[in-house]
């Protein structure tokens, strides 16, 4: 593997993706279908889709944000009646949250909304460029777990 930074053209590529993954992600982040929702809040519920059920410690770790920041989004998002608390099978001191009927109908509509916005724009490139984008959706789902 060679140096991606300091190799000329592997360092051009590497900050072409950055800027085109964050030009994507920001654009997705506006194909939302409630816009009552921080991306913050969408985030969590999508982690709770992934990896099931957890305590607001896994949920702030998993997040990146600190716990007390999880505690006051979690209570929003059980205000709105997306996520619920229900005792923790081994520890009575903590709470476990889980997503509501509401939150996964939720989720699925956006998901929808924003796969159905990219392959709208996919429509504007030719087939080899599709083909070497579907060769690299793999790799991006790698990367973006690394």
């Amino acid at each position: 593997m060679p140096d991606l930074i300091h190799d000329g053209d592997s360092a051009a590529a590497v900050s072409s993706l950055r800027s085109a993954v964050m030009l994507l992600g920001r654009r997705l982040k506006h194909q939302r279908v409630d816009e009552s929702l921080s991306p913050t809040e969408m985030s969590v519920l999508g982690t709770l889709a992934r990896c099931g059920s957890a305590t607001p410690g896994e949920l702030a770790r998993k997040e990146h944000v600190q716990p007390p920041s999880m505690t006051r989004i979690v209570a929003l998002l059980e205000a709105k009646g997306l996520v619920r608390l229900e005792p923790h099978p081994d520890d009575r001191r903590q709470k476990m949250v889980s997503r509501t009927e509401q939150a996964e109908a939720m989720l699925a509509e956006s998901r929808d909304k924003r796969n159905a916005w990219l392959a709208d724009l996919a429509e504007g490139l030719d087939e080899e460029e599709w083909e070497k984008l579907r060769a690299a959706a793999p790799v991006l789902e790698k990367l973006a777990h690394l």
